[in-house]
């Protein structure tokens, strides 16, 4: 009989994921009812004894799979793949369900809603009528801006069709090269550097790894003009945040908005209390509709799965 392990919390949680699995499988699935954030020995005793899984955040590295021979199968529940140690789990035969953009309209509407929101200075006006001030903040508006999108993949391309409707000019940067959709969708193809100099809004689509991490150091930043914006939400670690940090508050920079950071949650206060910065908790993906998708995904993929 097949056996499955739900570390997520999140999807242990949600009612039609919940259902759907246990209509499919009845008995035979263990949630994690206790809300535990599963990580090293606890969640191999977790996973052990199941032969397929569906994580989320949770970190499966060499030793996770060694220690779990029985283990088949991991369906994927979100996009991100930087939690698993891919090497390590072909190595151990190990199969992945996965389907990748499943939650790109919702980071896309994401960095729209912060891109609009740090161009009229929202949270600035939103914190001062608050406090008893009444002014009217003079912003920019998003129509006819030029965005250079860094990473074009399910959710940079996603992102590019929403800004054409804005009439955006929109450049990208990628190491592969996606000529057709370019043309379709009316976007420039620039090496990084041209990219930050010219972007008034730059946002950021990459994956997290060695090659990206702090891709935008203290020299890249400094090649954004002072009136541009920034926006993360892919990634922790791949901007040098304290670089960014000097940058905002010496106006080096207009304003930034970050969904993710390096340390999750952050302890730079300093950061997160600058005027012209925007912090949010993560949730790019956190949309109902996204967060939906991602759950039927990966109980699509405990059967429809292949190797890494």
């Amino acid at each position: 009989m097949t056996r499955i392990a739900v570390c997520s919390r999140s999807f242990s949680k949600h009612p039609i994921l919940r259902a759907e699995l246990t209509a499919r499988y009845g008995r035979s699935v263990t949630f994690n009812d206790a809300g535990l954030s599963l990580s090293g020995q606890a969640l191999i005793d977790f996973v052990r004894g199941h032969d397929k899984a569906i994580t989320a955040l949770e970190k499966l590295d060499d030793a996770f799979f060694t220690a779990l021979p029985e283990l088949r199968v991991i369906g994927k529940y979100g996009v991100g793949l930087d939690m698993i140690d891919l090497e390590s789990m072909r190595r151990h035969d190990v199969r992945l369900g996965w389907t990748g953009g499943v939650n790109k309209r919702s980071v896309s509407e994401l960095v729209i809603a912060c891109a609009i929101a740090l161009l009229r200075h929202v949270p600035q006006a939103n914190a001062e009528v608050r406090a008893g001030q009444w002014r009217q903040l003079m912003g920019r508006q998003l129509t006819g801006k030029t965005v250079g999108i860094v990473g074009c993949g399910h959710i940079g391309k996603d992102l590019a069709g929403l800004l054409n409707a804005f009439g955006c000019t929109v450049l990208a940067n990628d190491i592969l090269d996606f000529p057709e959709f370019y043309a379709a969708h009316k976007v420039t193809a620039v090496d990084l550097e041209t990219l930050l100099t010219t972007s008034d809004i730059v946002t950021l689509h990459l994956p997290a790894g060695p090659s990206t991490r702090n891709i935008l150091n203290a020299e890249r930043l400094a090649l954004l003009s002072p009136r541009a914006i920034l926006i993360n939400a892919a990634r922790g670690g791949l901007v040098d945040e304290p670089a960014l940090k000097a940058m905002l508050s010496q106006g080096r920079l207009a304003a930034a908005a970050f969904d993710v950071f390096h340390d999750e949650p952050p302890d730079d206060l300093e950061l997160l209390h600058l005027p012209n910065f925007l912090a949010l908790p993560h949730i790019g993906g956190s949309a109902e509709e996204a967060v939906l998708a991602m759950g039927m995904a990966a109980i699509k993929g405990l059967e429809d799965h292949c190797l890494p």
